[in-house]
């Protein structure tokens, strides 16, 4: 059973989680109307999976005996100066999911619950995984500078990374 602290803490994050996806499918939107396929097809794919995670929390809290809550959500930016900006706010809203997901795993071991604590170590590690590879393409990025041709490029490479890590999870149920 679910303490109302951690209740709370949970369904909270359940939003930030949905609020990613909007982010994500923001981002995809903005770039697939730039004509960046490939910066699209990876942003729908994150927007994808930020919904998969918030999933996973909702049946968590239910599993709990808790309530799930489902809430309006902060409309996300739509537009971007250039695709530098829009990768910089994306590496900047996952450091704040990181530190809310720190925030969580205090909570859960203030109030004991270890179930809790235990089911959260999953959103720790894929936190660093997303965080690393959103400084990785931003690295690339910052590579690239203002060089059309270098963009070309990196919107086929990203665009290829999507398609090998899709090939890649496949039938892992991840």
């Amino acid at each position: 059973m679910l303490s109302k602290t951690i209740e709370s803490a949970l369904n909270k994050q359940i939003r930030i989680e949905a609020e990613s996806s909007q982010v994500y499918l923001a981002m995809a939107v903005w770039a697939e109307v730039k004509g960046l396929e490939g910066i699209a097809c990876f942003m729908y794919d994150q927007s994808d999976e930020e919904r998969e995670h918030m999933l996973k929390l909702v049946k968590f809290v239910n599993e709990r005996g808790g309530h799930a809550h489902v809430s309006e959500l902060n409309a996300p930016n739509v537009t971007f100066n250039s695709f530098k900006e829009m990768f910089e706010k994306l590496l900047a809203h996952e450091i704040f999911v990181s530190e809310s997901i720190n925030e969580l795993v205090h909570i859960s071991l203030q109030e004991r619950d270890y179930a809790t604590h235990n089911f959260l170590q999953w959103y720790v590690a894929e936190q660093i995984e997303e965080e690393a590879s959103a400084r990785t393409i931003l690295d690339k990025v910052n590579m690239i500078g203002n060089d059309k041709g270098g963009l070309y490029l990196f919107d086929r490479d990203i665009q290829q990374l999507t398609a090998n890590s899709a090939t890649q999870t496949s039938g892992t149920g991840i």
